[in-house]
């Protein structure tokens, strides 16, 4: 049986205590057993015993710590658990020039990946094609002598995506209108799909591994190929608003004689603050970050008046955001990071220039800690989800890959692994992909329905 969701926030139940773990693990591990035990308040046996379950599940390993491990304590050192490597999801990313397929295990480490450019952007079949056929190329590539298990393909998207099926609603840089995406990947694969906005997951996955980690108020721009996406999180939790289309600050209105927008409105951030007009204006290539950050440094005037009109209609951005949300800090990545980079200070003194009196006080802006791949691990959490709001979908039925390298045709009726073929990495099943990827016990609006549990990374 294969899922087809949306990913972006939702409501699900209380997760069980070992979800509790396992997603403590996956998020901050490796980390000591004591450790676990103190961050959940449950008492030593209890996490002992859903320790033991978990690596018998091989979701967990176990292993001796070594000096200087946090939360290993004094006396009889406690053991470090850390998240399985080879229970991997496929983290896909769509964009206008390429599409590519990671595999990212749930430790967090990236296995491998592929990318595969795109001479124009593709359409939702062609998308799904490319994803298949890398999807087939990379598993046997990545696995070596062993056997991953994938639990199923987390996609971003730079567009809407709609709550309900995981729809692509509008992606207007890939031409998407309409289009479903996640049911006919599930089809083509034979594995669970969770499709979500791509700023969105890179907000989610810079609060939980970058610039933003640990932060509750956050406000997440990236400026790509696909123009400038954002994401919030405000209060720890994703902000989706009623069909999962919140965070649309690239149509921020910032200029009222400016350019006219894709979106039919003039004066949009993402039209004020281009990627391309940037590159352009350095002679550099518009995916060359590296070769824009030293045309940046020449300081020279034509570029740095493009400069100026680029960190004005920012700072306009910014500052609505901030009135509305109150973020503690903005994370800029992309060719947003690199413009911050360049400017300094700059765009933080413009946005508290023009803001109420004590919003922006505390305000920090940073940029992106995790460069290229923020998309990466944003769309692995949403595969990850299901697994992590309940450890047991590991043993629902599996897939027949036996071999890494199978991807088409999958069946769900084959038995339960034994626990010796867990420890071998035997594959795992496809789940239905409906959890929440929360740090607590509940997830953003409250709300109690089948739409809403399936917002959330």
């Amino acid at each position: 049986m294969t899922s087809t969701t949306a990913a972006t926030p939702g409501t699900t139940p209380v997760p069980s205590n070992a979800a509790r773990v396992l997603r403590l693990v996956h998020e901050e591990g490796p980390i000591t057993r004591a450790e676990v035990t103190r961050r959940t308040g449950l008492n030593r046996s209890t996490t002992l015993t859903l320790v033991g379950e978990l690596v018998e599940r091989g979701l967990l390993h176990e292993e001796l710590p070594t000096a200087g491990t946090p939360g290993s304590g004094v006396g009889r050192p406690s053991p470090v658990v850390r998240a399985a490597a080879d229970v991997v999801a496929a983290a896909v990313t769509v964009e206008v020039d390429a599409v590519s397929v990671a595999l990212v295990g749930l430790d967090g480490t990236v296995r491998t990946r592929l990318v595969e450019p795109q001479r124009r952007p593709p359409t939702p079949g062609e998308a799904v094609e490319t994803v298949a056929s890398m999807l087939d190329r990379i598993r046997p590539a990545s696995a070596g002598s062993a056997t991953l298990r994938l639990v199923g393909i987390g996609v971003a998207v730079p567009g809407t995506v709609r709550v309900e099926d995981g729809t692509v609603q509008y992606a207007p840089h890939l031409g998407w209108h309409d289009a479903p995406f996640a049911r006919p990947l599930a089809d083509r694969t034979g594995l669970p799909v969770r499709a979500a906005n791509d700023a969105n997951l890179g907000a989610w996955a810079e609060r939980l591994a970058g610039s933003g980690r640990g932060v509750d108020d956050l406000v997440y721009l990236n400026g790509g190929a696909s123009g400038i996406g954002g994401g919030v999180i405000t209060a720890g939790r994703p902000l989706s608003g009623a069909d999962g289309y919140a965070g649309e600050l690239g149509h921020t209105f910032v200029a009222a004689n400016g350019i006219r927008c894709h979106c039919g409105a003039v004066g949009c951030l993402e039209t004020e603050a281009s990627r391309d007009a940037l590159a352009a204006a350095t002679g550099t290539a518009p995916d060359d970050l590296v070769a824009l950050a030293a045309a940046l440094a020449e300081e020279r005037p034509e570029v740095e008046r493009v400069v100026d009109r680029q960190v004005a209609a920012l700072a306009t951005a910014l500052r609505n955001a901030i009135h509305t949300v109150n973020p503690s800090i903005v994370v800029l990545g992309g060719f947003l990071g690199v413009l911050l980079d360049h400017v300094g200070d700059r765009i933080l003194e413009d946005v508290r220039a023009q803001s109420m009196t004590g919003t922006a006080d505390r305000l920090r802006i940073v940029p992106a800690a995790l460069g290229a791949d923020v998309l990466v691990h944003g769309a692995a959490e949403i595969a990850f989800g299901a697994l992590l709001g309940d450890p047991d979908r590991i043993s629902d039925a599996v897939p027949a890959v036996g071999a890494v390298s199978a991807v088409g045709a999958v069946s769900t009726a084959t038995a339960v692994p034994t626990t010796a073929a867990v420890r071998a990495a035997a594959p795992v099943p496809p789940a239905t992909a409906t959890a929440p990827h929360d740090r607590t016990t509940t997830h953003p609006s409250g709300r109690d329905d089948a739409a809403e549990e399936a917002r959330t990374p």
